[in-house]
This record gives structure tokens, sequence and C-alpha cells, in this order.
């Protein structure tokens, strides 16, 4: 097909480009142009074929052909500025709905928080994006306000709706009923003559059986296959066989590294592991205490199946196949003496992470948990003992969120991020009492910090509601960092762990510190002395009651 420039219309191949007069002169008169006589139109031929007259494109002649660039020139102008404006407008409402919905607008909008469901079924029976809607956007957004006094008001309302009180434990049989399963699994006596709580339980299979098929661990996680691999090579030789049947010694840990995050407890783990009669789970954090007996992986991706019982005892399996081999010996069968071998667990949210509750009991009391994980630790295992390992609950948040922040990491990002979830907190303490908000699901995720991590005393205090204070062994960072050699010592202390020699001390206490702060996140600084001055006033009431109940005012931290 060709084109009239002069005329501006498709020409076919049947030249109708000579029929233009304006093409043979500058004299063309459109009046004595046979193509452009009657209406002045222009038949438009697409295909050698005529198309409708609501395709006929009008060719307006009566313009000097001066003028008809600068109007084409206009016209290209405003279509492409009206265009353009079309495209930006598009893009901006994209970017403020996808914004919205996933949290990342410039200028964030922080969610106020509201009532909690009268109902706890209704709340057991609804996912969490569906547990997000009783909650309202506040009408104050105070996120990039740096100023203190403004912040120190939340504050203070905060700290005066603070109240400890004493929760009420709940009984052995309410508990049995949650849990039947794993009371049906775990014996009320162990063996005697061993120092960590073990028992015989008989084993059913045969020699083509795996004992380790339908373990969840091993079934989710693929760095965990390695070590269930030589479990299976060596599970048969660990049997214990007696008339006909065979027997399978299982182990519970005789102490767990309970808390906190960020406060050392994998350096703590790290170095207890050297010692020759300590034995950890074959996982550092199996995590199945508080989540995975829950069938939760990672809250945000929902519930899986639930982890039974069983495969957590898998994981003692390595320990329980030395504590059996020391049983079975000679020595400790002629002189009758105690395998000194004890068994450790070092999940650090054992202490705080209550989140699943929710989602199981439904008699719950003004939002409080009915249960909670140490009710049923101690159920099974009265006398566990419990080592807490805690820093500047300052310091921790900061380490805390350098280490989960994914991107934009910055000074001036954990400000307004604590200043988000101050807000939030504040929110839940107007309406429900400090425990409430404290293990409240809810409000633990919306926070863009996990501020309530460092709430100890909160945790502790419920701790010693079924525990006795001398089976809790409390830590401080800054203490095993300028003088890792006395903390160490408290530790064996408090194990009741036989003396070392010098050289075992040595290896112990003096290799590098395990799980420090990445180079990246030490270029990024220390937080504003602003976000200070407001994390040092909002934990301040927590770490005085915490210094009063420990009889000890390092816990105070005023010296970090």
């Amino acid at each position: 097909m060709r084109y009239c420039i002069n005329c501006c219309i498709h020409l076919l191949p049947n030249d109708l480009h000579r029929q233009c007069f304006r093409c043979r002169g500058p004299d063309h008169n459109y009046q004595k142009c046979p193509a452009c006589r009657g209406e002045n139109k222009i038949p438009l031929y697409t295909d050698s074929k005529q198309m409708k007259w609501l395709a006929v494109l009008e060719v307006r002649t009566d313009h000097c052909e001066s003028w008809n660039g600068f109007f084409c020139l206009r016209k290209g102008k405003l279509c492409s500025l009206m265009f353009g404006l079309i495209i930006m407008t598009l893009v901006m409402v994209s970017y403020i709905l996808t914004g919205a919905k996933h949290g990342l607008l410039l200028i964030p909008s922080p969610f106020h928080y509201g009532a909690f469901a009268s109902n706890p079924s209704l709340m057991d029976n609804e996912s969490l994006s569906d547990m997000k809607d009783y909650y309202q956007p506040s009408k104050m957004n105070i996120s990039y306000v740096k100023d203190y006094p403004s912040i120190k008001l939340i504050i203070d309302t905060i700290t005066s709706k603070i109240e400890f009180i004493t929760r009420q434990r709940p009984d052995l049989e309410e508990l049995r009923k949650q849990e039947p399963h794993m009371f049906s699994v775990i014996p009320n006596k162990f063996l005697p003559n061993s120092k960590n709580p073990c028992w015989y339980e008989e084993y059913r299979g045969n020699t083509t059986t795996d004992p380790y098929a339908t373990n969840s661990y091993a079934l989710y996680s693929k760095r965990f296959r390695i070590i269930f691999d030589y479990l299976r090579k060596v599970f048969w030789n660990h049997l214990y066989h007696y008339k006909d049947k065979h027997y399978r010694l299982r182990c519970l840990p005789h102490f767990y590294i309970i808390g906190q995050p960020k406060c050392g407890t994998t350096d703590l783990y790290d170095r207890l592991r050297l010692h020759p009669d300590v034995r950890f789970s074959a996982i550092k954090e199996p995590h199945w205490w508080t989540r995975k007996r829950f069938g939760i992986i990672r809250l945000r991706d929902g519930f899986h199946d639930r982890y039974p019982v069983e495969d957590y005892l898998d994981l003692f399996d390595l320990a329980a196949h030395q504590i059996q081999s020391v049983l079975q010996s000679d020595a400790v069968k002629e002189r009758g003496k105690r395998n000194n071998i004890i068994i450790g667990e070092a999940s650090a949210s054992t202490m705080w992470d209550n989140n699943a509750w929710i989602f199981f009991y439904d008699n719950s009391t003004e939002g409080e948990p009915p249960f909670l994980i140490q009710d049923f630790i101690h159920a099974f295992q009265p006398n566990a003992k419990l080592i807490i390992m805690l820093r500047d609950p300052v310091e921790r948040l900061y380490s805390d969120y350098l280490y989960f922040a994914s991107a934009n990491k910055s000074a001036e990002d954990f400000h307004e991020k604590v200043a988000e979830s101050l807000q939030l907190f504040e929110g839940c303490v107007l309406d429900f009492s400090l425990r409430a908000c404290v293990y409240n699901n809810t409000l633990n995720n919306a926070m863009p910090v996990r501020l309530q991590v460092g709430l100890y005393v909160v945790y502790l205090l419920d701790w010693l509601t079924v525990f006795n204070k001398d089976q809790i062994l409390v830590l401080r960072l800054e203490d095993h960092a300028s003088n890792m050699k006395y903390t160490m010592h408290m530790v064996f202390q408090f194990l009741d762990l036989g003396p070392l020699s010098e050289k075992q001390e040595a290896l112990i206490t003096k290799s590098p510190a395990s799980n420090t702060r990445r180079p990246e996140d030490r270029s990024l600084g220390p937080m504003l002395p602003t976000t200070k001055a407001i994390l040092r006033d909002f934990y301040k009431p927590f770490n005085t009651k915490l210094a009063q109940v420990l009889f000890d005012d390092a816990f105070l931290w005023k010296r970090t």
C-alpha cells in the first residue's frame, strides 16, 4: 500500500494517486479536483474493498497548506501529553493499591489496636488474615515523628496500665484433656540409674522397617535428612533385646536453654556442647514445644500437620544411644553407678512464644492463654532445669531488627518501626491485661519490631508459677562477654557437671564467640539517641520489676 503525503490518504495499486491534483502542482483547486468534489470526502480502501461509510476518513481541504504542519505538530504534542498523563496516573494508582496491600507505602499507615473478638471460639476458627480485620486504622500517624515528648506520652500511658498479676495455674487433668497422646507416650517415672530422664519403649518394627519414615523434621527439612540417614544405619544396633522383644531408649532433655533470642544462647549452646558429659538434640532449635507440635513451621505460611511427640523424641536418639552404651557397660552394671550424661535443648522461643494458643485452646479468660508451654513441660518433668540468657532489652531489640530485617535497614527505619510498635502496644493495654497483650498472636505479628520479647519479667513470673526459683538460672550476656569463665562455671555448677581438666576448660572458655553481628550490620552504626531514650523509658518499669524478682540491680542495665 502506498501513501499520498499531501492528501494523507491510503492509495490502492490502481494508482488513485494520479487523480490528486495537489500532487501535480501548487495550483490545485479542490472544486476542480474530481477526487475532492461532492461532499469533500474520499473513500478509504483497505485490502481492495471499500469500507462502510463509518470508516470514511474525512479530509478537510479548505485549510491552507502552510498551516497543516503546525496543526499536526500541535495535535501530536497534545496526544503525547495526554498519553503520558494517563500512563502516570495508572502507575500511581497501581502503586497506591499494591503499597497499601503489602505495607510498602513511603508513608506507612499504622494500625491502632482495636478490640478483641468477644467470642473465643470464633477467633479459634478464623485464619490469621481474618483476625487482622478486627483492628482498625488509627487516625494518628506518629511513624515519622522523631519528637521524644510526643512518643513519651504513649509510654506513660503504657506504664500506667502495667499490672503484674499472678497467673492461675491449670491442674493436671486439664492438661491431660488437651494433650492425651502426649501423656500416653511419656511415662510418669524414668530410669533410676540415669541422671537424664529416660525410659525404655517397646519397638514393634523389624530390620526392614524405617523408624524415621514419618518423622516430620526429616520430611520438611532437607538439611536434617543427613542426620536421619545416619540414625537409620545405626538404629538396630542400639536396640535392647529382652525376651524376644526389642526396646529402644527414649529420652527427654535434662535441661532447656529457653531464651531469649539475640541474647547469646547460641554461644552458650556451642560452649556447652564441648563438655564431655553434655549432649544436645540433633537440631539446635527444634521449636517443638512452641510451634511444631501445633503444626507451625512459619506462622505466615499457615498450619501444617502437627508434629507428634515421637518426632520430637527422635531428635534425642543420638544422645540416647550414648547413654544406653554407658548403661549397658559392665562397669555400670557391676558398681551400680549412675550415668552422668545429660541432654540439653536450646530453642530460644521456649520462654516467650505462646502465639499458637489462640488457635487451639477455646477456654480463654479475657484474652489470656489458659495453658502455657511451661505447664506441659512441668507436667512431664517437674525436676527440669532451665537456663535463661538475657541482655539489655534496648540493645536486644536493635540486634533483633538488624538480624531479621530484610531490606532498607537503617537507624531511621528502626526508629519509625519502634514508634509504630509502641502505638500498637498502647492500643492493646488500654483495653486488656498486660499478659493478654504479651501473648496475643495478632498484636505480635502486627508490630514491625518484637517489643514484647524484651519484657523478660512477664515471662519469668509465669515460669515461676510452675517451677521453683532454684530450677532457673538467669544470666546476663554482658557478664558472659566480660567474664566467660565465670559464667560457664555457674552453668556447670547449676547442671551438677563434673570437674574439667585445664585443657578442657580452656577449650570451652577460649573459643571465639558464636553468632556475632554480621559485618554489613555493623556498618549501619548504633540506633539514634532518641530511639534509645524512648526504649529505655519503655523497658524501665519491666527491668525494675525484674531486678526485684532476681534481687540483682545489674538487671536494671543502667550502665549499658
